[in-house]
């Protein structure tokens, strides 16, 4: 059986690091209010003219060089991301050239918070297909470029930074004990789009606009859908939540992380969690905790590994594989 098997993983973030004491300054808060109530410590900016596409060519760089192969040897890239440099072309061609690609091909998924596990399932199917051998996943934001910084309760949870894996096609048994991609489980639900959404978009105001969210409802939502996918993507892989080494979740708040896991039935020790360093990256999330839970030696090879993410959609989704 076909497989898809992550080969390397990188991620690169903005040098500027802001920490929760920064919005003192011209906010009603403070780093004890954030840090109650989402985990958080510090983030990442990027810089003035430090583009989306930027990050996730360093991002991009760090995997390869993880893998062990040039750019020439990837046959597509797929980049996640609600902040792209441009309107269009893609930021995945930006970033296809950027890498000084001359082959394959390039598009971008969107999907918010879910996007890296959107675009992850994606290649999975490209290379199952034989349209590819090698995809670069990617999941980049700059998220600072759309804040509200008069709204103390979103303003303060997001970051900029970019996280990269490469997939590579390998050839399994076909049983769950295979290394790669054992199941993937995606979801959306367009009637909560008004929860979490950002005000501006070419067709419906030509402005960019700004990040809004009902706090309360995306908690809730998050929750329930967050453990209820995990349980389902187990279910395809023929596996159950005890069976779990390592859990790779969206980072955007630690109490969606922690009331998830109770629901699972997961010890922490068992969740990789850099929401405190980062802050909420989006689709950079996911590959940029995966980056460094590898940093960290986190994750050994042949651990069952959960990654799962919800965003703005809503959209929402898991992915069980075998490290």
């Amino acid at each position: 059986m076909i497989r898809s098997v992550i080969r390397g993983v990188g991620h690169y973030l903005p040098d500027r690091v802001v920490p929760n004491s920064w919005f003192e300054s011209f906010l009603d808060t403070s780093d004890e209010w954030i840090v109650s109530r989402s985990g958080i410590e510090r983030r990442h900016f990027a810089a003035e003219g430090q583009l989306t596409s930027d990050l996730a060519i360093r991002a991009a760089r760090a995997a390869l060089a993880g893998a062990g192969i040039e750019a020439d040897a990837v046959d597509a890239v797929i980049v996640a991301t609600s902040t792209p440099d441009l309107t269009f072309p893609a930021t995945a061609t930006i970033v296809q050239a950027g890498l000084g690609m001359t082959r394959g091909f390039a598009f971008d998924v969107q999907a918010v918070c879910a996007g890296f596990v959107y675009a992850l399932a994606n290649a999975d199917s490209l290379i199952k297909s034989g349209q590819a051998e090698r995809v670069l996943v990617i999941g980049a934001e700059t998220f600072s470029r759309i804040m509200n910084w008069e709204d103390r309760s979103t303003c303060v949870l997001f970051g900029d930074g970019a996280g990269a894996v490469v997939l590579e096609r390998a050839t399994g048994d076909g049983t769950n004990a295979d290394h790669g991609i054992l199941a993937t489980d995606l979801h959306s639900d367009g009637r909560y789009r008004e929860i979490l959404q950002v005000s501006g978009g070419v067709s419906a105001s030509q402005t960019t606009g700004h990040l809004m969210m009902a706090g309360k409802e995306v908690f809730r939502h998050a929750v329930d859908k967050l453990a209820q996918t995990t349980t389902d993507v187990l279910a395809k892989a023929g596996l159950t939540a005890a069976e779990i080494d390592r859990v790779v979740p969206h980072q955007a708040n630690i109490r969606i992380i922690t009331r998830t896991a109770q629901k699972l039935g997961l010890p922490m020790d068992k969740v990789v969690v850099t929401v405190a360093d980062h802050g909420n990256t989006s689709a950079a999330s996911i590959p940029l905790a995966l980056s460094v839970a590898v940093e960290r030696e986190q994750l050994r090879q042949g651990d069952l590994v959960v990654t799962e993410a919800i965003g703005g959609g809503l959209a929402w989704g898991a992915v069980a594989l075998r490290w």
